[in-house]
């Protein structure tokens, strides 16, 4: 969410921002948001104006009893009960129009950073650089569905049974991979100086919608019946949450946390090949960093945060790539946002493993997460990366450490985790 003040000051800066974004059809929220905003403060002057006003009469009232003045205390009287006839009317006016308000701004996306490319969509992202060499071996590169079933690591049969589609079993060393590459991920981070956290796998619904727009809430997360609780999509909800509401100590800021959780999402299945593997699922596990930091700092963590990434994946020998993220790929909370893609030697082609952003004080103001120093209180900047996502790493490794013999390498860095295993075999 915006300051709203810059809406006051320049609603066509705002609409400017709108329209790099391509979000022309809803160019008016601009227009109700600063009319709604102007009768707003209009209301809350007069009601503000009319209890000091109460209150000056109301303080007459003794004095004029005391002197005796009969008649002006009761005209005083007369006047302090209209007041209150008006002043209520004033306050249940302020109760209407202060949330719907908060709501419209709550759909005006943030601003972007001037870095930022215009583009309509992914498809118009930029290529910033790649890390490694990508190989195409000589021998064919199964599908990782089928490289999985040799080592009987996969059962979606019995997924299909006990929870339906977009689900899965790992079984035997497919699984303990999978687990170690978490593990590994965890020390990773935590060796470069982030604490580590597992939070609340279930979040309330003023947490969700303090982290993400209404559209990114409908399309992802699942709500659980009967209760104002929603199962997370990335534990960067929770973690953010973790502050809501409260003033931090300037002094303990950078704030660094890496977490682990599963994941919860309403993903569209994919179809044709894709949908017999785990590359587009309900349910995954996560290792995620998040950054709390002064707002001019953002931006040297943002760089951190994403070179942590790309390590991470060149250590377990896997070619990457990072992409600038367009104004139109960008969710509407974020300022600047880059993509993680690893390589596929089976498609020939980079694939999305991961997303770093810097959102600027929007969560922040959202959730009512400040800090205090020198110059006042302030909002803090909030910033989020994925470090490694289970499933679609699983599938980057896989395809970039099998052989032609069938059997998996083991990098030098994951073996502590695999047993001292080389090779899966």
């Amino acid at each position: 969410m915006i300051d709203i003040a810059k809406l006051r000051e320049n609603p066509e800066l705002v609409k400017e921002n709108m329209k790099k974004k391509f979000q022309h059809d809803r160019l008016h929220l601009v227009d109700e948001a600063f009319d709604l905003d102007k009768v707003y403060r209009e209301t809350l002057t007069k009601a503000s104006e009319l209890r000091a006003m109460r209150n000056k009469l109301s303080k007459e009232i003794g004095q004029f009893m005391r002197e005796g003045k009969k008649d002006l205390a009761e005209q005083n009287k007369k006047k302090v009960n209209e007041m209150a006839e008006l002043l209520k009317e004033l306050e249940e006016k302020e109760i209407q129009l202060g949330p719907k308000l908060k709501e419209i701004m709550m759909k005006i996306p943030n601003f972007i950073d001037d870095s930022v490319p215009v583009g309509k969509d992914d498809s118009e992202n930029v290529e910033i650089q790649k890390y490694g060499e990508p190989i195409i071996p000589a021998y064919e590169i199964p599908y990782h569905a089928d490289i999985i079933a040799k080592f009987n690591g996969l059962d979606k049969d019995a997924s299909g049974r006990t929870s339906g589609n977009g689900f899965y079993y790992l079984m035997g060393d497919i699984a303990r991979l999978s687990s170690a590459m978490i593990s590994y991920a965890r020390d990773f981070m935590i060796d470069k100086g982030f604490t580590y956290c597992i939070p609340p796998f279930m979040i309330r619904s003023d947490v969700v919608t303090g982290v993400m727009s209404f559209e990114e809430m409908d399309a992802m997360m699942y709500k659980i019946e009967g209760e104002d609780l929603y199962l997370i999509g990335t534990s960067e909800h929770s973690m953010i949450g973790k502050f809501k509401d409260q003033i931090v100590k300037e002094d303990d800021l950078p704030i660094t946390m890496t977490s682990y959780s599963p994941c919860f999402r309403k993903e569209v299945g994919a179809h044709g090949i894709e949908e017999r593997g785990i590359y587009r699922v309900h349910q995954f596990e996560k290792q995620e960093m998040v950054v709390l930091c002064k707002p001019e700092d953002a931006m040297e963590w943002y760089d951190k945060m994403w070179s942590y990434t790309v390590e991470l994946f060149r250590s377990l020998d896997i070619p990457v790539r990072t992409l600038e993220c367009c104004s139109g790929d960008l969710a509407d909370l974020k300022e600047k946002s880059c993509d993680v893609e690893a390589w596929s030697p089976r498609q020939q082609k980079y694939f999305e493993v991961g997303s770093c952003s810097t959102l600027g004080d929007a969560q922040a103001r959202r959730l009512g997460i400040r800090t205090k120093g020198q110059e006042g209180t302030y909002y803090v900047a909030t910033l989020n990366n994925t470090v490694l996502a289970s499933t679609r790493a699983l599938i980057a490794f896989i395809e970039n450490n099998y052989n032609e013999d069938g059997t998996i390498d083991i990098p030098k860095a994951l073996r502590p985790y695999m047993g001292g295993k080389d090779k899966i075999c």
